[in-house]
């Protein structure tokens, strides 16, 4: 007698596996305080690379002000990196110190 596939003992089980997408990780681009870059710059700054309103980068700059650092916004690796790029580049053509930075949220 020959055997059938549903004969056998050994029974082979399809097993679905779903695939989860994972979401890339996110990074805070932080604003860093020093003592010689203008407050007006630091608004501007704010306005023209995050697109803030000036009532939001006031608030933003203050904030760096006071507690030294503060975060701009939270974006994707490749979006913080160019940010912190432009506030960098932006800030040296200016002749200002200001420090710009990213981490991993």
């Amino acid at each position: 007698m020959t055997s059938t596939p549903n004969d056998r003992d050994d029974v082979d089980l399809a097993v679905k596996t779903k695939t989860r997408t994972q979401r890339p990780p996110l990074y805070k681009v932080l604003l860093l305080n020093d003592d010689f870059t203008p407050m007006e710059f630091v608004v501007y700054v704010l306005e023209r690379l995050f697109s803030l309103t000036h009532a939001q980068a006031i608030e933003i700059m203050l904030t760096v002000h006071r507690k030294g650092v503060a975060v701009v916004g939270v974006f994707s690796h490749e979006i913080a990196e160019t940010k912190v790029a432009q506030v960098m580049e932006l800030a040296r053509r200016q002749q200002h110190p200001l420090q710009c930075t990213m981490e991993k949220e």
